[in-house]
């Protein structure tokens, strides 16, 4: 898509004031798909140089707003941590070809804000935090799951930047169980429920995206009945917080939300009468009868 109404192409590193009809670039895969009619002048943050990924002295992992999807993948296809598998798990929850892993940026796809984003669903439930810089320089930390707050929306102020989004060394020890739920054999996610067992305290996380209109995370000091795990859900998942579009009505994503979210607790359960083995494959394809079968 040629942007007409573009005149010009910054540099971020001059750090000039913001203007109306800004907007910054990092790999341009939404920005070039549909006309953008306000945008008068492009940010290209690939000009900043950082680093895709890079760990912090306390083993958090650091991912920077301009790392690509390609990159990702490949260094979680290397990292010998438990948790390692989730991220493959999720860069290909995008479903897209070659061309888009290795333009997309993890920062894109955060800040577009989209129910479906799957590296929302991936940092969510690893406890990642947005590292968010001003126009003045100012920085703060936010949870990704109160940074994004709807169906396109997030915690972002006029001119503000995603620099990165860290993962806590201890988020990365995890057990995870993934599960992901489509109305078509290669459709967008319309349910995709992660769970995440802490090895140190048993704790169970189990956190809901794709079927919301944002992330929503229940914590569990224990892990919880079938009977308790349900109850928060319902509990803490309004209504209108079920998301409604082409790809799922409300009443079937939350039906999938509870499924998902009970197969996710099984699997992570310590007692060995309650689990049950990970699926061949992560996604779950559906016709009515709620038939499963492999990537």
């Amino acid at each position: 898509m040629d942007l007409n109404t573009v005149l010009d192409v910054r540099d971020p590193r001059r750090r000039e004031p913001w203007r109306p009809g800004d907007a910054y670039l990092g790999g341009g895969t939404y920005l070039f798909s549909e006309p953008q009619p306000h945008v008068r002048r492009l940010i290209d943050l690939s000009r900043m140089g950082w680093a895709p990924l890079s760990w912090s002295p306390d083993g958090s992992l650091d991912i920077s707003a301009t790392c690509t999807i390609a990159e990702l993948s490949r260094f979680g296809r290397a990292l010998p941590a438990t948790a390692a598998p989730l991220i493959e798990q999720c860069c290909r929850a995008f479903l897209a070809s070659f061309k888009i892993w290795n333009m997309a940026t993890v920062g894109g796809n955060l800040c577009n804000g989209l129910p479906a984003g799957p590296m929302i669903s991936l940092t969510a439930a690893l406890d990642g935090v947005c590292l968010l810089r001003g126009q003045d320089g100012v920085l703060r930390r936010i949870p990704v799951a109160d940074f994004i707050t709807g169906a396109g929306r997030k915690d972002l102020r006029e001119g503000e930047l995603l620099r990165s989004v860290r993962l806590p060394a201890r988020a990365l020890e995890g057990r995870t169980a993934f599960r992901q739920a489509s109305l078509y054999g290669l459709g967008r996610s319309a349910a995709l429920v992660i769970g995440v067992s802490d090895p140190r305290d048993g704790s169970l996380t189990v956190t809901i995206t794709a079927a919301t209109v944002r992330p929503f995370r229940f914590w569990f000091p224990l892990p919880p009945t079938a009977a308790e795990l349900r109850a928060a859900i319902e509990a803490g998942v309004a209504e209108a917080d079920w998301f409604d579009d082409i790809h799922g009505l409300p009443a079937w994503r939350h039906h999938m939300g509870l499924r998902l979210a009970e197969e996710v607790r099984r699997e992570l359960s310590p007692d060995p009468r309650d689990r049950t083995e990970p699926r061949p494959g992560p996604r779950t394809h559906t016709h009515g009868d709620f038939s499963e079968v492999p990537r």
